[in-house]
C-alpha cells in the first residue's frame, strides 16, 4: 500500500514503480497505446538524467554518498536494459510529463532501496521525490530527457537513411549503361540514363543527413536547474553547472545550459524545427516512392522501365496482378509524418506563460515519426530498392521512338526545323529518326553521332552541319 495526496492505493508487489505511476497508468491507459517502455532509448535517457542529477547533488553535499551511489547503480542498470518493463505509462498524458518523471523517480528509488538492502516501498531509505528528484522539477528533467532521447533516435535514423542512400547509389551504378527518356509534367522530355535517375534519388536524400544532424544539435541546449518555471527554486546556485557536467560525461553529448532558463522552460522551438526536418525528408521519400511506382507501372500498359520485387499477390479478383506495396506503405508513413509535424506545430503554439503542458504529444509525435521513418526506410531498402531490375531494351526502344530526341537535334537543325519534324512525327506516327533522314536534313552518320547516348545525357560542344 502506498499513499499520496489523493489517498491510498495498492501497488503490485512485483512492480518497481509506485502510486503516482499507477495513477498515470489508470488515467492515461491506452490513450495512444504507446508506452514509455516501447522506446528503450527514452528509458535510457530518463535514467541518465536522474544519474546526472544525483551526481550533482552528491557533489553539493545534498545527497548522502550511499544513497547517491545506490541511485547511480540503479540508473546504470536501467541504462543497460534492466527493468525495461517498468515504464508502462502512455506517452500522451496530462500533467506536462509529470507521470513520466514520477515513473522514473519511483523505479530508480525502489531499485536503489533494494540495493541498500531494504524492501521496495520503504521510501525512508530513498524517496522518489526527496532523493531521486532532488533539485529538479518535471519541467526541467522531462524536456531534457526527451531531448536526449531525440538525439539517440536521430543517430539511428540517420544511419538508416545513409543505408538507403547507398542502396539507391549502388542501384544507379548497376544501371549506368541504360538509356531512357526523362519526363517533365508526365510528358516525354529528353533522354537520360537510369543511373542518373537513381543517383538523383540518392543525392536528394543525402542532403537530409546533414539537415537532420544540424537540427538535432538544437536539442543540446537544456534547462536543467530551471526547476518549476526557470527561477531555479529549490536548487543551489552551482547545481546547473554540475548537473550539465555530469550529464555530458554520462551521455557523451555536448549539452549546454540555456542562457535564460525562464525562456527555455516553455520553449519548444527545437522540436518544431526538427519535426519540420522530418517532414521535409518524408516529402522527399514520398516523391521518390511515387516515381518508383510510375516507373514500374504496367507491366504491359504502363511505363514498365523498372521492375520492383514482387512481394505479394495484388488482388483478390484479378489473377496475376502484383502491386507496389512497399512504396505504397512508405507513402503512407510519410503522410503520417507530415501529419505529426502539424501536431507538433499546434502543440508548440499551445504553450502558455511559463510552461508548455502539451509537450507529451510532441514527444509522441516525434517518436512516432522517427520510428516509422526508420522502419519504413529499412523495408524500402531491403524489400524494394535492393531488388529492382531494369527493362533495358524497352527503355532504349522508347528513347528511339520518342519525339523528345528531337531536342538533341535542335542546336544543329534549328528550332523551326525541329518543331516541324516533331509535329510530323506525331501526326504520321513515325520516328524522328526516319523523318530527318527522309528530308535529308542530316546524313545517317551525322544523325547517329548526334543521337549517341553520351551526346544526349550531358553537355557537349555543338555539332554544326557544314
Amino acid at each position: 500500500m502506498e499513499h499520496d495526496l489523493l489517498g491510498d492505493k495498492a501497488v503490485p508487489a512485483d512492480a518497481y514503480y509506485g502510486i503516482q505511476t499507477l495513477r498515470g497508468i489508470e488515467n492515461f491507459e491506452n490513450i495512444s497505446g504507446i508506452r514509455i517502455q516501447d522506446f528503450p532509448c527514452y528509458v535510457k535517457a530518463l535514467a541518465m538524467i536522474k544519474w546526472a542529477a544525483a551526481q550533482a547533488n552528491l557533489e553539493l553535499g545534498l545527497l548522502p554518498k550511499e544513497i547517491a551511489g545506490a541511485i547511480a547503480k540503479a540508473c546504470e542498470e536501467i541504462i543497460s536494459g534492466s527493468l525495461s518493463d517498468q515504464f508502462p505509462v502512455d506517452l500522451i498524458q496530462g500533467g506536462a510529463g509529470t507521470s513520466t518523471n514520477m515513473n522514473i523517480n519511483e523505479v530508480v528509488a525502489n531499485r536503489a532501496i533494494e540495493l541498500l538492502g531494504h524492501q521496495k516501498g520503504e521510501y525512508e531509505y530513498c524517496h522518489p521525490n526527496d532523493h531521486v528528484n532532488l533539485s529538479q522539477s518535471t519541467n526541467d528533467a522531462y524536456p531534457t530527457s526527451f531531448k536526449l532521447a531525440f538525439i539517440f533516435m536521430n543517430q539511428e535514423l540517420v544511419e538508416e537513411l545513409k543505408r538507403l542512400v547507398q542502396a539507391f547509389r549502388n542501384k544507379g551504378k548497376a544501371f549506368k549503361d541504360i538509356i531512357k527518356m526523362g519526363r517533365t509534367q508526365l510528358q516525354d522530355a529528353v533522354p537520360m540514363t537510369l543511373e542518373q535517375e537513381f543517383e538523383a534519388f540518392a543525392a536528394n536524400l543525402e542532403e537530409e543527413v546533414d539537415r537532420l544532424n544540424q537540427m538535432a544539435k538544437l536539442f543540446l541546449e537544456v534547462n536543467m536547474g530551471a526547476t518549476a518555471i526557470g527561477t531555479g527554486i529549490n536548487s543551489e546556485p552551482e547545481y546547473s553547472a554540475l548537473c550539465i557536467k555530469a550529464l555530458r560525461k554520462i551521455s557523451g553529448q555536448e549539452f549546454v545550459l540555456a542562457s535564460n532558463l525562464i525562456e527555455a522552460t516553455p520553449d519548444t522551438g527545437a522540436t518544431v524545427i526538427y519535426s519540420s526536418a522530418l517532414k521535409r525528408m518524408a516529402v522527399k521519400i514520398s516523391k521518390i516512392c511515387n516515381d518508383l511506382r510510375l516507373l514500374s507501372s504496367g507491366p504491359r500498359c504502363g511505363l514498365n522501365e523498372i521492375n520492383l520485387p514482387p512481394m505479394q499477390p495484388g488482388s483478390s479478383i484479378m489473377p496475376g496482378k502484383v502491386n507496389p506495396v512497399i512504396p505504397e506503405v512508405m507513402n503512407q508513413i510519410c503522410y503520417r509524418v507530415i501529419g505529426n509535424d502539424l501536431t507538433v506545430t499546434f502543440a508548440a503554439e499551445a504553450g502558455q506563460l511559463q510552461l508548455n503542458v502539451m509537450e507529451p504529444v510532441i514527444v509522441d509525435a516525434i517518436f512516432n515519426s522517427i520510428k516509422m521513418l526508420q522502419k519504413g526506410m529499412e523495408r524500402l531498402r531491403v524489400l524494394c530498392v535492393d531488388g529492382i531490375t531494369a527493362n533495358a531494351e524497352h527503355c532504349h526502344d522508347m528513347v528511339l521512338n520518342s519525339i523528345g530526341i528531337v531536342t538533341a537535334l535542335n542546336p544543329t537543325l534549328g528550332y523551326k526545323n525541329s518543331s516541324r519534324i516533331a509535329k510530323r512525327a506525331l501526326q504520321e506516327n513515325r520516328s524522328v529518326y526516319d523523318l530527318v533522314l527522309e528530308e535529308k536534313l542530316l546524313t545517317k552518320e551525322e544523325l547517329d553521332e548526334l543521337l549517341r547516348p553520351e551526346m544526349m545525357i550531358k553537355p557537349h560542344k555543338f555539332y554544326k552541319k557544314s
